[in-house]
């Protein structure tokens, strides 16, 4: 994801519902284990679709500035329903959320929370967590990735990760964070490593230096939808394709525009309402009627379709961010199917006449 700074059952009681609940979180997980997939050269396997947890504790950003148990709750249903529904690999950072204002909480806390309350009622269900490195100008050396990562386990109450990645490159000091993520493997902190926001020339020279210590760069994270292709035209997907490396799409529903949720007279609230404009979502709604007429095709909505146009390119993960359950199960439904080729194009080629809205700035370096 981009940078962020800043009851009781009536007839079978509560024994009987709690069993009733694991069985059907335990098939919905034996079917997903089939549909697991590689995370590039590594041997961590994952979901083919994921959830970002961006927006977990977040006041900066997300939520309209504010955080309460409401919020709190809802986001905790998004995690049940995800892992319900066979989703279960999530993605999270250092810099998600909030420590210090209006009552908001640390991503990182919220997901380990969460974690730990699931497997207390189903010890089975097993998590592939996912968090991010942030480059800060201020941190030096190897040991600054090894360190931060410490803390991050400490928040997220694990004693390792599946997947540790660096959230951008850093002004300087990058040889040493590519270092410290190959000592991390090596100290036995997380099964796999990756990047996020690397151009083409960073994602190969990551690639080779860890290929040096025998260790594959799992992951290449970046801004990826249908409206925003920019990993298709600056070579970082056909380099990831290239390399063996997965790449993990943050943004694939374009925080929501591509949801058919907004409209001009109706567009988004907070920040996104200055990048998702009236006059930009006018440009949208014929991408956006075709889209819909292709998921009535199907039985899928809008946000189903958009996500499937991501599977479809292969090699690619998607991970929308879910706030409440209902979210969730609807990601859930842009598995088990797929578009077919001609569809697939004619959205990329309705697509090409909208001007991406918004990218994060280290891609072009």
């Amino acid at each position: 994801m981009a940078l962020q700074l800043s009851s009781a059952c009536y007839c079978i009681g509560r024994s009987g519902h709690r069993r009733s609940r694991v069985g059907k979180t335990t098939a919905a997980l034996k079917e997903a284990q089939e549909e697991k997939v590689k995370l590039g050269g590594s041997d961590l396997k994952v979901t083919r679709l994921g959830i970002g947890a961006w927006s977990w504790g977040d006041t900066s950003y997300w939520n309209n500035f504010e955080w309460d148990d409401r919020k709190m709750k809802a986001a905790k249903a998004a995690f049940d329903t995800s892992v319900d529904n066979g989703i279960t690999f999530f993605d999270t950072a250092e810099v998600y959320g909030s420590r210090l204002s209006f009552g908001a909480i640390n991503s990182e806390t919220l997901l380990g929370r969460f974690i730990t309350e699931r497997k207390g009622k189903d010890p089975q269900v097993e998590v592939a967590t996912a968090t991010k490195f942030a480059a800060l100008p201020w941190r030096l050396g190897r040991q600054s990735v090894v360190s931060a990562l410490k803390d991050s386990l400490y928040r997220l109450g694990l004693s390792s990760v599946e997947l540790y990645q660096l959230h951008w490159p850093g002004i300087w000091g990058n040889e040493g964070y590519i270092d410290g993520l190959g000592d991390a493997v090596e100290q036995g902190l997380v099964k796999a490593v990756g990047v996020s926001n690397y151009s083409e020339r960073r994602l190969r020279d990551a690639y080779e230096r860890l290929k040096k210590r025998g260790i594959p760069l799992a992951s290449n994270q970046v801004n990826y939808s249908l409206i925003y292709r920019l990993p298709e035209e600056n070579g970082v997907k056909a380099t990831c394709d290239e390399l063996g490396v997965t790449l993990i799409a943050y943004s694939p529903i374009a925080q929501g525009a591509l949801t058919g949720k907004y409209r001009p007279e109706n567009p988004p609230t907070g920040p996104r309402g200055r990048i998702y404009t009236p006059e930009f979502l006018t440009k949208l709604q014929p991408l956006l009627n075709r889209i819909s007429e292709i998921g009535q095709k199907y039985g899928k909505t809008n946000t189903q379709v958009a996500l499937n146009w991501l599977i479809a390119q292969d090699n690619v993960i998607p991970i929308p961010g879910a706030k409440n359950a209902e979210q969730a199960r609807e990601f859930a439904g842009a598995l088990g199917w797929r578009l077919d080729g001609g569809e697939v194009e004619e959205l990329r080629s309705l697509a090409s006449d909208i001007k991406p809205a918004v990218g994060f700035p280290v891609e072009k370096l």
